[in-house]
């Protein structure tokens, strides 16, 4: 069903704009190839409205692997190209606005949504794979002035921190920090809805914290209310029921919260973590698969939409020896994904 047009507007666009973009065009002997890289009008138009971005890593790998004469692996890794998934800014204040606004200016170009990913408070993944985030609260307050600046008054999507707020309830901040985290992610919902952007605060997945009442007031003194709603499953593997039957659990403790669901890699749902040798099973596990493509047209009125938050590709970290670094473009898992993706 469609939906109000309230979730139309979240990632909207006009028909105007999307005839501007252009799809992928073949050659050869009917071979698809990736678009032009840095052309934003090359990027094909998504039924969602959002960016798809002709810069990505997968895109070129599509090129890189047609040159090789892989056509069938490009086959394959065109279906990561040819979706939207967004924009992580770069964590360094001195870069947070021009990296923002590259992005930004290249999806208004194509007439496209732009969706981003703020990643960046102190103590983030609790030191673990992801580990790492501003140094202090002060900086992360001053780098989320920076993607403002970036978004130019643009209108955009933003999911804000992933795991951060589960982590307030895990033990990984307590006290003194978890009070400060509560702060800055109240104060960075407040800054990018002043900025006309719409936010949704990530709230975990399922298997982390189970527990929807302190889950929703965790959320709540995190800033949800003056939200758009929070994000579920991120770079995580949990099927779309499941989460989206948590999700409804946690909606109602928020006063029906709208939510979106990240189905980028859970086509095959989670890995069995007793055959994956004392790696966590969010980390890279195999047999994993891409899972339903974005779509504003989610059958549930309080899913905004599926999303892939996660860039199907991208490590989650040197879970076993030789396996690059979290945020790193992996080829072969990619390709892994996209031959596995379900439906």
């Amino acid at each position: 069903m469609t939906h109000s047009s309230i979730v139309r507007s979240l990632l909207a666009v006009s028909s105007g704009a999307l005839a501007a973009a252009l799809t992928l065009v073949s050659c050869g002997a009917g071979a698809p190839t990736a678009p032009a890289p840095g052309d934003p009008a090359s990027a094909p138009p998504s039924a969602t409205g959002l960016f798809v971005d002709p810069r990505s890593a997968a895109a070129d790998q599509v090129v890189r692997w047609r040159d090789e004469g892989r056509d069938a692996d490009a086959d394959q890794i065109e279906k990561i190209a040819s979706q939207p998934f967004p924009h992580w800014v770069s964590g360094d204040v001195a870069a947070a606005q021009a990296d923002t606004k590259d992005y930004v200016d290249r999806a208004t170009a194509a007439g496209a949504r732009p969706l981003l990913v703020a990643y960046n408070i102190p103590h983030r993944d609790c030191g673990s794979f992801s580990g790492g985030g501003a140094p202090d609260g002060g900086y992360y307050r001053n780098w989320v002035t920076e993607i403002v600046r970036g978004l130019g008054g643009t209108t955009a999507t933003v999911v804000l921190e992933p795991d951060a707020v589960p982590h307030e309830l895990s033990g990984c901040v307590d006290g003194d920090l978890r009070d400060e985290r509560y702060q800055l992610l109240s104060e960075a919902v407040a800054t990018f809805k002043d900025a006309g952007a719409r936010v949704y605060v990530d709230a975990g997945n399922p298997g982390f914290i189970s527990d929807v009442d302190a889950l929703a007031g965790a959320l709540e003194r995190s800033g949800v209310r003056a939200a758009d709603g929070f994000a579920l499953n991120v770079a995580n593997f949990y099927p779309t029921p499941q989460v989206v039957a948590f999700g409804r659990q946690l909606s109602d403790r928020l006063g029906g919260a709208h939510f979106v669901v990240d189905t980028s890699r859970n086509g095959q749902g989670v890995a069995d973590e007793a055959s994956l040798g004392g790696v966590p099973a969010f980390c890279n596990p195999p047999g994993r698969g891409l899972g339903a493509a974005p779509t504003t047209e989610t059958g549930d009125d309080r899913v905004d939409a599926l999303l892939w938050v996660k860039r199907p590709g991208e490590s989650d970290g040197a879970c076993r020896p030789g396996e690059p670094a979290a945020g790193q473009w992996y080829p072969e898992y990619a390709l892994g994904l996209a031959q596995r993706q379900a439906g």
